[in-house]
């Protein structure tokens, strides 16, 4: 008789502890998929504000056979905005900018580069000075990024569709 009533209390202690672990598991499971909208949600927020402003469409693919790069002859010395430190900071940069030679407006402003640098390196000028030296050492690609966006809008064209920063250096 003992023999039955241990294996029957050993038994309704099984299901106890089953019924407890089903519940358990629909709980926890409820609460990480919340979480994990809310990590999901606060990224993609995040994400919003680093990118803020620079909506670009995606880049197009260029075959390298496709692309002319532009390097603008003179290294250009610009002052940064000013940092956490108080002390003035000069950015020392060589900019090129890869053009599209298969774009329809390539054609109108490929040639004619040149007589344009003077504009696009005001652009330039204008752009990075407006960052401090810790922005721009925390993201080079946001940087481009916005200069791209701002020489695309001068023209009204994407035939250039990236820059390159050769040579930078910090002062």
């Amino acid at each position: 008789m003992k023999k039955n009533l241990l294996s029957i209390l050993v038994l309704v202690l099984l299901i106890v502890n089953l019924v407890m672990t089903t519940i358990m598991m629909f709980s926890v499971t409820g609460m990480a998929k919340k979480t994990s909208a809310l990590v999901a949600d606060i990224s993609s927020a995040i994400k919003l504000e680093t990118m803020a402003g620079l909506t670009q469409e995606a880049v197009p693919e260029v075959a390298m056979a496709d692309t002319e790069v532009y390097d603008i002859a003179d290294q250009m010395t610009i002052e940064l905005a000013p940092g956490g430190d108080g002390k003035t900071h000069y950015y020392m940069v060589s900019v090129s900018l890869s053009m599209n030679t298969k774009d329809k407006d390539y054609g109108t402003y490929g040639a004619t580069l040149e007589t344009k640098e003077s504009q696009i390196k005001g652009i330039v000028t204008s752009v990075i000075g407006s960052y401090t030296k810790e922005e721009i050492q925390a993201n080079k690609e946001a940087v481009k990024q916005e200069i791209l966006l701002k020489i695309q809008e001068a023209f009204d064209s994407r035939f250039i569709f990236q820059v390159i920063f050769r040579e930078d250096l910090f002062q």
